[in-house]
C-alpha cells in the first residue's frame, strides 16, 4: 500500500500544488490587469502562465522524486529529463517576461509621443532587441542542457582550448550571415529604415513589414512580399519616402491641344483639390512645362501627408480633370490632323506664282482639254 500511496502523494501533490499556485497567480494577474488598465504589463505576463506552471511542476518533481521511490533503477535518467524540462521551461518563461517588459515600455512610449516616425523607429529597435534576447536565452539554455551531461562537461576543456580556431573557422564560413546580423543591428540603431516605412527597392514600391537580424520583408502595393537581406540596405542606395517627414509632393501630367484653357484648368484643379479629402492643403499649382508640334504638356503639382494619400490625390486629379475637359472643353483634347494631301504636278511647284502658270491651273486646263482631244 505504501508503494502505491507514496508515488501518488508525491507526484499527485506536486501536480495539484502546481495547478493551485498557477490558478492563484493567474487570478492575481487578472485583477491587477483590471485595476491598472493604463498598462498592458499584467495582461502580457499572463501569456507566461504555461511555462510558469512547467517550471513549478518540474522543480517540485525534481526535488521530491527521490521520496517517491518509483523506478529507482532509472532514477538518473528521469532526474536528467526533469532537469532538462526545468531548464527549457525557465528559458521560455524568461523570454515571455522580457517580451512583456519590452512591449509595455514600447506601448508607453507610443502613447507619450505622437511622432509616427519616432514611434516606428522604436518599434523596429524593440523587435530586434527581442530577437537578440530570445536568441541569447536560447543559446544559454541549450548550453546549460548540454553541460548537464557528464561527457559534455569532460569535453569542456578541449572545447575552450580550440575555441580560437573554431571561432576563426566559423567566422569565415558564416561571413555572409554575420554581416547580415551586424547590418540588422546597424539598421535598428542607425535609423536607416523602420517597420512601416514606405520604400522603393529595385524599382518596387512597398511598405516595410518585417525586419529581422538577417532579412527584411517589403510588402508591395499588390500584396506581394519581397524578402531581401538586410545587408542590401547598408550597401546599396534605396528610396525611403518616410524618412524625416512623410509629407510628399506629387505631379500629374496631361497632353492637351494648344487651345486648351490653362487658366480654367487652374481653377478646376483648385475645385477638385478642395473636394479631395486626401489633399493636405499645403500647396498646388498648374503650369505648361513643354510643347510639341501637336500638343502641349501641362503639369499639376499637388501635396499630401504621406505616400498613400499622394497616390489618391494624383489619380483623383487626373481622372476628374480629363472628365471635365471631355464634357466642357472637348476641343482641348489632343487632335490628329487628317487633311487631304496636296498633289503636285510633274515638274511643277506649289508656290502661288506657279499656280497661275504651270501649277495647279495647268492641271485644271488639261482636265478640260482632254475631252476635246478625244473628240478630234
Amino acid at each position: 500500500m505504501e508503494n502505491v500511496l507514496r508515488p501518488l502523494i508525491v507526484v499527485g501533490g506536486s501536480v495539484l500544488l502546481t495547478l493551485v499556485i498557477g490558478w492563484a497567480t493567474d487570478l492575481l494577474l487578472r485583477k491587477a490587469d483590471a485595476r491598472h488598465s493604463e498598462t498592458p504589463m499584467w495582461g502580457l505576463l499572463r501569456r507566461g502562465r504555461i511555462p510558469y506552471m512547467l517550471v513549478l511542476c518540474a522543480a517540485m518533481l525534481r526535488g521530491a522524486y527521490d521520496e517517491a521511490r518509483v523506478l529507482e533503477g532509472h532514477s538518473a535518467g528521469i532526474g536528467q529529463t526533469l532537469t532538462l524540462v526545468l531548464i527549457g521551461a525557465t528559458a521560455w518563461l524568461v523570454i515571455r517576461i522580457a517580451a512583456a517588459i519590452v512591449e509595455t515600455t514600447y506601448t508607453r512610449y507610443a502613447r507619450a509621443h505622437h511622432d509616427a516616425a519616432r514611434v516606428r523607429r522604436v518599434r523596429t529597435q524593440v523587435t530586434l532587441i527581442m530577437r537578440v534576447v530570445a536568441a541569447t536565452v536560447g543559446v544559454v539554455a541549450v548550453a546549460a542542457m548540454l553541460l548537464t551531461f557528464p561527457a559534455m562537461r569532460a569535453a569542456g576543456a578541449s572545447l575552450l582550448a580550440s575555441a580560437g580556431i573554431l571561432g576563426i573557422v566559423a567566422g569565415v564560413a558564416a561571413q555572409s550571415t554575420l554581416s547580415n546580423m551586424f547590418a540588422g543591428l546597424q539598421i535598428a540603431f542607425g535609423d536607416m529604415v523602420r517597420i512601416g516605412d514606405t520604400v522603393v527597392v529595385d524599382g518596387e514600391w512597398g511598405t516595410v513589414e518585417e525586419i529581422t537580424l538577417t532579412f527584411l520583408t517589403v510588402r508591395t502595393w499588390d500584396e506581394r512580399r519581397i524578402t531581401m537581406p538586410v545587408s542590401y540596405f547598408t550597401s546599396k542606395p534605396f528610396e525611403n519616402w518616410s524618412r524625416g517627414t512623410p509629407q510628399m509632393t506629387g505631379t500629374v501630367f496631361w497632353h492637351v491641344d494648344h487651345t486648351a484653357p490653362v487658366e480654367l484648368m487652374r481653377e478646376r484643379l483648385r475645385d477638385i483639390l478642395r473636394e479631395c479629402p486626401a489633399w493636405d492643403g499645403r500647396a498646388y499649382g498648374l503650369d505648361v512645362t513643354d510643347t510639341t508640334p501637336n500638343t502641349m504638356q501641362v503639369r499639376a503639382l499637388v501635396t499630401a501627408k504621406d505616400a498613400d494619400d499622394i497616390w489618391t490625390v494624383r489619380v483623383t486629379v487626373r481622372e476628374q480633370m480629363l472628365r471635365w475637359l471631355t464634357e466642357h472643353h472637348p476641343y482641348a483634347l489632343p487632335r490628329v490632323n487628317t487633311a487631304d494631301a496636296v498633289v503636285l504636278p510633274r515638274g511643277g511647284s506649289s508656290s502661288n506664282g506657279n499656280s497661275n502658270g504651270n501649277g495647279n491651273g495647268a492641271v485644271t486646263r488639261r482636265a478640260h482639254e482632254t475631252p476635246r482631244t478625244g473628240r478630234g
